[in-house]
């Protein structure tokens, strides 16, 4: 934008500052810098509230008391929360003028992710907050959508717990009942929930509480494990886990073929790159573990190309260890393969039997 005056005025919940149009350009807070690229009056409006052309003064209806602390981020690197300031308001004005949860200091990340666990919420981004639009999401709007998730999650959990219950008070056997795989991927899936709530009522949001907080954060990863509630459902799933049970020693033999090539090939290639110091030492290949990292993504195929061999004798070994790679990686694949299509058919036809069973119950 061309801008009235060399000198720009930010006027942020009625506290002013004065900077020039170059320091505008390059400022550290995305929200401001992206000022300079503004070519009209509407596109600037879509970063600030208000405009005074006369004066070149840009205003920003923010927390002002907020918004001088993250100057000081600004002018000396560090950035802390503002006293008696809630965590999460002060992390959405960091979201607002472009800055991260891992611009604060440690301590801070603490604090913020003790207060975001203790709310329920496992992350913020500025499409949550709605500060990447043209209009800023008000604060009733976010609680709203909180509130929204929170009672789709308790009716999908209460359900679930109900079905679970239901399904082991009809059950003949309990104990073969609290055996099986697919009931105890159910409880797994739902106890994180309870966990989380029984924590976030006595206070301890788990974030900070050393190996109990590890736990918490694993308990509530382990959520994704509704996911696998599909495998009663969908016969793929139920292929895939019936296939890997029935060939856990063409599994074994598979990952011993890897482990003895990894070792062999990282010694070498670590040797090769690093150890001959024949002026050019490849630092990726320092240690043994570091070229184990080249070796199965070679032998994998994958190739990501951030560590590569740059002597010919690293380059040879690495033909070589794609070429035996895809060789013992076909061995072992091709029993696992004859047994999911096996697993497949059977599977299928069980099915198959069971419904016409249950239609001609039904009939009769």
């Amino acid at each position: 934008m061309k801008f009235g005056k060399s000198i720009c005025v930010l006027n942020v919940g009625g506290t002013r500052y004065a900077f020039t149009r170059e320091v505008i350009r390059d400022f550290p807070l995305r929200r401001v810098s992206r000022l300079h690229a503004c070519a009209t009056e509407k596109e600037v409006l879509e970063l600030c509230d208000d405009y005074d052309r006369d004066r070149n003064e840009f205003f920003f209806d923010r927390h002002a008391q907020a918004f001088v602390f993250i100057m000081l981020y600004v002018r000396s690197g560090k950035l802390r929360f503002v006293p008696g300031v809630c965590e999460l308001s002060f992390y959405t004005e960091m979201l607002y003028w472009g800055l991260e949860s891992a611009h604060l200091d440690s301590c801070c990340q603490k604090r913020l992710d003790d207060r975001m666990s203790e709310v329920g919420m496992d992350s913020l981004s500025e499409e949550d907050i709605g500060v990447s639009g043209d209009e800023p999401q008000s604060p009733g709007e976010a609680s709203a959508t909180d509130c929204a998730h929170g009672i789709v999650e308790a009716v999908c959990i209460g359900w679930f717990t109900a079905e679970c219950i239901v399904r082991f008070l009809v059950a003949k056997n309990k104990w073969e009942f609290l055996r099986r795989p697919l009931n105890i991927i159910d409880v797994i899936a739902i106890t994180p929930y309870y966990v989380t709530m029984v924590l976030a009522r006595a206070g301890m949001p788990g974030a900070g509480l050393g190996v109990a907080g590890v736990i918490l954060r694993v308990l509530r990863m382990m959520r994704v494990f509704w996911l696998m509630k599909l495998a009663r459902h969908f016969l793929g799933l139920q292929t895939l886990g019936l296939t890997l049970t029935r060939c856990y020693r063409e599994m074994v033999m598979l990952m011993v073929f890897v482990c003895v090539a990894m070792a062999i090939y990282s010694a070498l290639a670590q040797l090769l790159e690093h150890g001959l110091d024949l002026g050019t030492q490849n630092p990726d290949y320092a240690s043994i573990p570091a070229a184990a990292w080249w070796v199965i993504i070679s032998m994998t195929t994958v190739g990501y190309g951030d560590v590569y061999p740059v002597t010919i004798g690293g380059r040879v070994l690495g033909g070589m260890c794609v070429v035996s790679g895809i060789v013992l990686l076909a061995l072992p694949i091709t029993f696992i393969y004859h047994s999911f299509v096996q697993c497949y058919h059977e599977l299928k036809l069980r099915s198959a039997r069971y419904a016409r069973s249950l239609s001609s119950e039904v009939l009769q």
